[in-house]
């Protein structure tokens, strides 16, 4: 068999890059390719010999994770990329690669792709006698189509252009659940304007919220047509981009004749069209005028094309809606997915779809067993998608009450919750690919759409089964979260230093702010303690470690400088978490208070001490009179007739900021040996021996997972937090006569020291001079004598 050496190399080379792309960093140097980056990433001029296909390639990689930190897990969803996906991507080069060949060749080559892949398409998709138009944005097809619908309507639009829509002014008709900007996109690419624009609402009190209200769409065709306005074209949905409920088709298309309008249909249960079993409402989209198909989701391709088809009899019209081109080159756009279908065959591809439509179906009959959730599913036999909330247990009752009639805004807490739930879903399972949809009636919901993310996130049947067991462990803290709320906010109520912030955005059990209780301060100055203390608080809070989550809530949130308290679990004492974030903001306010004066506080103690020791030294030269402070004269005096003192130190209490006597000290210490610290009114509140950190006692037995998951830290690190007094050692002689102030010895220059501050026992003490009483200078003698 003769081989193209070009094609042959081509594979050669896209094997080759594929492996380098998703081999990852290289296991023998980590830093290299860092290093490596680090230069390429610079910009710079062109190299002159240029650069091999490796380094090109090794850049590309460098460049793909540049953002990805390796100490941290990532939650990032990667498509699988198989050998379907491969084949996809070698339809690309294959793409530049035919394009150059002659144009004779190149004709018989791309009608061959096209047809063949719009054979294989119609009749896997049971569209009999279509066309297809093959475009990357999955909003081409349809604006070809309404250009083509225009051309069909409009005779003269060739010749005469938009003039021709002033005799009547053409309406397009969409679902209100159809995709967000669909209908603006159109308006604005074909030049109409938004009155041309008509959105139908849909159901209100027969049959799905979620579906077209027929009867309301045609009295507005019958109103437009009185007005003289031209029905053009209505888009339907078989599977709704959020809820996927599928509009009744079949009632549509009759509609549709009887006005003759196009009708278009768009939708992830399309994809159902090509099982062997397929529910009558989608089975009605193969008699519409069109439909787009988005395989690449579907079947795990990346970047083929979407594809619409259509039904119409005249070339000339198409060509000039420019659905086909004359172009060669346009029409390889078809060839990644010629490859690709070629690839898998026509059981590989039911296969695929077939799977998600089984996951779905897994989801959601064990959905049906849990309580507080609530489905929201068209068919619950065939529907491809499945969307779920959370929703309070209505006989559910907290210490507070019952959750029925909860509080203003209760829609608002449940949307937060299921976003809550959502995110946590998606980081526990990132396999099972559930997003977030916000829904009219519902609010904001999970979706699980396996068709659209299963084969490209390889989600099997395990992974259903994991999605559910984390589900059933996420709903009691919901349930406990939504019960506790509105105890937390009562709690709160009940401390005048803490104000409740009412954010129904915040999926946790509520935020609280500390106010100081500084009256004198500007506001502006007030703001910045508030920010400070609570600051401070937050951190404290952190270190807890308590199973409660703290923050400062949302990153765009509109409260600032308050502390977000997370989910809850049953066994949490609300209480005593109110208690205990008081009772630190309070510490921390006054310790900060303590700081702030303490200079202050100790300038003014020095100066009063220096004024004491100056008034105690006169008195004792008033005492013992002028001889004795002579200073030959003095220690014969001494001697002869020792001279008793009457005059005492001074203790500096810091806490206090006073001078006291030393008097109390000498005497207690003569009967218990030591002093214990005064109390200072920083001291936080004590815990009670054996008490459990926000837990209440008794909570779902002594064997609870919920009792025994980090209480023992929690009860060291209160230990630490809430230290218990003890008595100290007694302290020796020496230092207990070292923070006395005493006046100076008669032997000494008289002039007025500063205290030397050494706290012991939470006193600062002073000393002056040696002991008050000396030995005369005539008694050293006969000791230094005996000695020698």
């Amino acid at each position: 068999m003769m081989v193209d050496p070009t094609l042959a190399e081509m594979g050669k080379n896209l094997n080759e890059a594929m492996k380098i792309l998703e081999d990852g960093r290289k296991a023998s140097d980590p830093d290299a390719d860092r290093r490596q980056f680090s230069r390429s990433s610079i910009p710079g001029p062109l190299q002159g010999d240029g650069q091999d296909v490796a380094s090109i390639l090794q850049l590309v990689q460098n460049l793909m994770h540049e953002d990805e930190e390796e100490d941290k897990p990532s939650h990032r969803r990667m498509q699988n990329v198989g050998e379907q996906g491969h084949m996809a991507l070698l339809g690309h080069s294959l793409a530049a690669y035919i394009s150059v060949l002659d144009r004779e060749r190149l004709r018989k080559l791309i009608t061959r792709i096209a047809s063949d892949t719009t054979l294989w398409l119609c009749r896997l998709f049971r569209y009999e006698s279509g066309s297809a138009y093959y475009h990357e944005d999955d909003r081409e097809g349809l604006l070809k189509v309404c250009r083509l619908v225009i051309n069909t309507r409009y005779e003269d639009y060739s010749t005469e252009g938009y003039t021709v829509l002033n005799s009547r002014q053409p309406v397009i008709y969409q679902s209100a659940t159809c995709r967000p900007g669909l209908g603006q996109h159109l308006c604005s690419q074909l030049g109409l304007p938004l009155s041309s624009l008509c959105t139908v609402p849909c159901n209100t009190m027969f049959g799905s919220q979620h579906q077209m209200d027929i009867a309301l769409l045609d009295k507005l065709i019958r109103e437009d047509v009185e007005t003289g306005k031209l029905p053009l074209l209505l888009i339907a949905n078989a599977g709704t981009p959020g809820a996927g409920h599928t509009d009744k088709l079949g009632r549509l298309k009759e509609l549709c004749e009887q006005y003759g309008m196009w009708l278009h249909i768009e939708g992830v249960n399309l994809a159902t069209l090509a099982l062997g079993e397929v529910s009558s409402p989608v089975t009605a989209a193969t008699r519409s005028d069109s439909m787009t198909l988005t395989l690449g989701p579907w079947l795990g391709l990346p970047a083929v094309p979407a594809v619409t088809l259509y039904r119409h009899e005249d070339p000339a019209l198409s060509l000039a809606a420019g659905l086909t081109s004359s172009q060669p080159v346009e029409k390889l756009r078809a060839l990644p997915l010629w490859l690709s279908l070629q690839y898998l065959g026509h059981d590989g591809i039911v296969e695929k779809i077939r799977h998600a439509v089984e996951l779905s179906q897994q989801l959601l009959e064990k959905l049906k067993t849990l309580a507080s959730i609530k489905t929201s599913v068209e068919d619950e036999l065939n529907s491809p998608v499945v969307v779920f909330r959370f929703s309070q247990e209505t006989s559910a009752e907290s210490s507070g009450g019952s959750v029925e009639g909860y509080f203003a805004g209760e829609r608002e807490v449940l949307d937060s919750l299921n976003r809550w739930l959502c995110e946590r879903l998606a980081q526990l399972v990132p396999a099972s690919g559930v997003d977030i949809v916000e829904l009219e009636d519902e609010g904001t919901c999970v979706r699980f759409t396996p068709l659209m993310t299963a084969a490209a996130l390889g989600t099997q049947r395990c992974d259903v089964d994991l999605l559910v067991e984390r589900l059933t462990e996420l709903v009691p803290v919901l349930n406990c979260t939504l019960r506790l709320r509105l105890d937390f906010r009562e709690e709160v109520y009940r401390h005048s230093a803490l104000s409740y912030i009412e954010d129904l955005s915040w999926p946790g059990l509520g935020a609280v702010r500390y106010e100081p209780r500084i009256e004198e301060l500007n506001d502006s100055k007030r703001q910045l303690e508030v920010e400070k203390i609570n600051s401070e608080l937050l951190v404290k809070l952190g270190d807890l470690d308590a199973d409660l989550i703290f923050s400062t809530g949302l990153e765009f949130g509109p409260e600032k400088d308050c502390i977000f308290i997370g989910m809850a679990t049953e066994d949490l004492d609300v209480a005593e978490l109110v208690d205990t974030i008081a009772a630190l903001g309070r510490d921390i306010e006054e310790n900060g208070r303590l700081l702030e004066n303490m200079t202050e506080v100790v300038r003014k103690g020095i100066q009063e001490a220096e004024l004491q020791l100056q008034k105690d030294n006169q008195d004792k030269l008033m005492e013992e009179g002028v001889l004795r402070q002579i200073p030959l004269v003095g220690s014969v005096l001494n001697w002869f007739s020792p001279f008793q003192s009457t005059v005492k130190g001074r203790t500096f209490n810091l806490a206090a900021g006073s001078l006291d006597s030393t008097e109390p000290i000498y005497s207690m210490k003569a009967q218990t040996g030591g002093l214990a610290s005064p109390e200072t009114p920083t001291s936080s509140a004590k815990r009670l021996p054996g008490q459990r950190l926000f837990r209440r006692e008794g909570a779902g037995g002594s064997d609870s997972h919920s009792e025994t998951s980090s209480v023992g830290q929690a009860e060291d690190l209160s230990r630490e937090r809430f230290p218990q007094p003890t008595t100290p050692n007694p302290p020796s002689p020496v230092p207990d006569e070292a923070v006395s102030v005493a006046p100076e010895s008669p032997e000494t220059p008289q002039v007025p020291a500063e205290p030397e501050p050494t706290q012991e026992n939470g006193e600062v003490g002073t000393q002056e001079g040696e002991e008050e009483e000396r030995r005369p200078e005539g008694q050293e003698a006969p000791v230094e004598e005996t000695g020698r």
